[in-house]
């Protein structure tokens, strides 16, 4: 309609990787502007993945969020590849958030099942070790396949089409169905049309 609407930090609905304009607003509005306040207190986290090692090898103060930013590009840029080397699109699955119960579940069936403590009684589950548990680790077929180091990342060898890194993607999320019980959701956005090529989720 062209009218302006404000949206303050509540309004927004943040949550991981989400927010209203993924889910109801979705496709309603365009964001022209977006204001940040920040804290002047560090409030790092250190306890996800392997920021705590990193910055022991980097001899760091974990209360220091320059140090903490420079783990986390480490960690990132050991694992993902540069899309100057090679074709991807970053993380493309979301840790899937479930229930204490489900994931108590998983865990005596899994024992080495990968997870982190959320709020409101959650768990988030790594996506990364799901799927490199059921094979897709460093698979290829053609030019598409899923990278050696990091098993969150699609990566393009050279001619892959959309189309084909769509159904790998839906053949991944079908094996983690069928293994864990979870809808594994992916990041990027699918257009419609992309859709009739395999991916339903």
């Amino acid at each position: 309609t062209g009218e302006l609407v404000v949206f303050d930090n509540q309004a927004c609905e943040f949550d991981y990787r989400e927010s209203v304009f993924k889910g109801k607003y979705l496709d309603k509005f365009i964001i022209t502007r977006v204001v940040y306040r920040l804290s002047k207190v560090a409030n790092t986290r250190t306890e996800y993945g392997a920021i705590r090692e990193e910055l022991t090898a980097m001899n760091a103060d974990p209360d220091d969020p320059l140090a903490v930013s420079e783990a986390v590009c480490n960690i990132r840029t050991s694992k993902l590849p540069s899309p100057e080397v090679l074709g991807n699109a970053g993380s493309f699955f979301k840790n899937p958030i479930i229930g204490v119960e489900q994931y108590e579940q998983l865990k005596t069936r899994f024992k080495d099942l990968v997870a982190y403590p959320e709020d409101r009684g959650k768990v988030k589950v790594a996506a990364g070790w799901m799927i490199e548990s059921c094979g897709w680790k460093g698979f290829r077929e053609g030019d598409l396949g899923v990278h050696v180091n990091q098993a969150l990342v699609l990566v393009n060898y050279g001619a892959g089409k959309g189309a084909e890194l769509i159904r790998l993607a839906a053949s991944i999320q079908q094996s983690i169905r069928e293994k864990f019980g979870i809808n594994l959701e992916i990041e990027p956005r699918i257009y419609p049309a992309l859709k009739h090529a395999g991916y339903n989720a």
